[in-house]
């Protein structure tokens, strides 16, 4: 199916999908089918009548799904007029969606490895008020071509130019692949595997356990040396993650490429046999996130996502939102300033007080070691000695490892604001650090624990209207919590900084109420308020 290139004026009149959506539609029975296939193997070509029945059953559900789907086909079709985006669809019940071309955020294309084989793709307009779910648009599926152009058109705006700057952010350099087995599917993607095998097998009537392999390797582990097995298995299992990783690693980030497709829009491009291309409206676009996982900062390595609006809800966005996969720490910076076309704050943070710390110590050892500890300790006098010596060693153990963590969590932890820029970073199994835009904060949030009270503390979250909705700065002195809040975003506490009734209730800057500002928080430093 050809189509004429589509523009804003030329493409009036309604048009439909290609036809080879029907053939996308019998995707789905490449899972049954593979399932009574492995059912026929694993019982020797020896089928049950059930299994013939479940055949049957899968012969009805195609014949009627695809009458359906050629329902669906005939009565879905879309436009693309001078301000508007309409798409028209319903069998019994008639529904016109029309979205005005100027509230169009993102545009993502998104191609399976069976829409490749077709040569279509599948496109969704994401919207302003998208993240809720209601003001994205999708068609399934177009001829390839035909979205590109529907793309370029849906994305066309009025001074449109090209970006005076280097277009290409960043690009794929193959040698990052010794990041891919730091990421947690080195340990958690083997066992995920094994998980949706075991689906698989019981879906199929098959229970795993029963096998002959299986039992056999059961029984020789068993047999052997658990000092010898145990580490063998481990191994095993690292090994397979690390090949699993660097599978996906391939398969998501081939081919990538995130660049400036003009002076207002954002693009990345990736996938081997799953293609996708996320485009994002620099109006859209609240800052950055470089992230750093323990073991992916251990390597020098980490990944950026960006904070913006209109990529879909929380789990789409996550998927959507990622502009580098894992590389050199470099790497990220650099790609995270060519993101924020200026400079990525690496220094200059400020450091949280001493009270900080001694929270996560006393966190870690009441949480992790003294639980530990009890809990061998009972079942060592209830069950055997042996588990009194695990015990003391766990406590042994475990302490100064807790102790250490603690205190790279503190170390992660600070905090600045930078030009137009606010800077935020905490965590130590996942370090952050976010740049978020100062006027892209449209309420804050002061919480507090009695623990963190006593201590004098308080968790500062910026409201954002993107990414995650909100951004923490954790553990901050109350003092000099609204110094920070009035410097990073004026015009929402000063009312309060200044004067009125203290315990008064604060303001976003869209008027609405957000809580009680306490007593302490509202006696201010004004040193405090030179943060840069």
């Amino acid at each position: 199916m050809t189509t004429a290139p589509l523009a804003p004026g030329t493409a009036r009149h309604w048009r439909r999908l290609d036809r080879r959506t029907l053939l996308v539609h019998c995707g789905w029975l490449a899972a049954p089918l593979g399932s009574f296939a492995l059912t026929a193997l694993a019982t020797g070509g020896r089928i049950e009548a059930g299994a013939w029945i479940t055949l049957a059953a899968i012969a009805g559900s195609f014949a009627v799904l695809t009458v359906i789907g050629l329902v669906r086909w005939a009565r879905t079709d879309y436009r693309l007029t001078d301000d508007a985006f309409e798409v028209r669809s319903g069998v019994l019940t008639r529904r016109l969606r029309s979205v005005p071309l100027h509230r169009i955020r993102t545009v993502d294309l998104t191609a399976s490895p069976l829409h490749r084989l077709l040569g279509v793709t599948v496109l969704r307009a994401g919207t302003a008020g998208s993240s809720q779910g209601g003001g994205e648009l999708s068609l399934e599926a177009l001829a390839t071509a035909d979205a590109e152009r529907l793309r370029s058109a849906l994305l066309a705006r009025a001074g449109a130019r090209a970006a005076d700057e280097d277009p290409v952010v960043s690009r794929i350099n193959w040698r990052w692949l010794r990041y891919a087995p730091l990421t947690f599917w080195v340990i958690g993607g083997v066992f995920a595997a094994a998980g949706g095998v075991y689906r698989v097998l019981d879906g199929a009537g098959i229970e795993p356990w029963k096998l002959g392999i299986v039992r056999d390797a059961f029984d020789e582990f068993g047999a052997s040396a658990l000092w010898v097995t145990v580490p063998l298995a481990l191994l095993a299992v690292i090994a397979l993650g690390t090949v699993g990783a660097l599978a996906l690693y391939v398969e998501g980030w081939w081919n990538f490429r995130l660049e400036w497709t003009d002076a207002r829009t954002l693009r990345v491009r990736r996938g081997l046999f799953t293609t996708r291309s996320v485009t994002i409206e620099r109006g859209r676009l609240r800052g950055v996130t470089l992230r750093e996982p323990l073991l992916l900062r251990a390597g020098g390595g980490a990944t950026v996502r960006a904070v913006a609006g209109g990529l879909g809800n929380r789990e789409e966005n996550r998927k959507r939102s990622v502009l580098l996969p894992p590389a050199p720490r470099t790497e990220a910076v650099r790609t995270a300033s060519g993101t924020l076309r200026a400079d990525f704050p690496t220094a200059g943070l400020r450091a949280h007080p001493k009270a900080a710390l001694r929270r996560r110590r006393t966190r870690g050892l009441l949480f992790v070691t003294l639980p530990g500890t009890l809990v061998l300790a009972v079942l060592g006098v209830l069950l055997t000695p042996v588990l009194l010596h695990c015990a003391w060693a766990f406590a042994l153990v475990s302490m100064p490892v807790v102790l250490w963590l603690a205190g790279d969590a503190y170390r992660s932890l600070g905090h600045g604001v930078h030009g137009r820029y606010l800077v935020m970073r905490s965590g130590t199994f996942s370090r952050e650090t976010v740049v978020l835009q100062r006027e892209a904060v449209a309420a804050w949030t002061f919480s507090s624990t009695p623990f963190s009270r006593r201590s004098g503390l308080v968790t500062l979250t910026a409201a954002v209207a993107a990414g995650e909705d909100g951004y923490h700065v954790r553990d901050l002195p109350a003092a000099g919590a609204p110094a920070l809040a009035a410097a990073a975003a004026p015009g929402i506490l000063e009312e309060f900084l200044g004067h009125g009734p203290v315990g008064g209730r604060r303001k976003s800057r869209h008027g609405r109420h957000r809580g009680n500002l306490s007593t302490h928080a509202l006696h201010v430093n004004q040193d405090d308020l030179d943060m840069t």
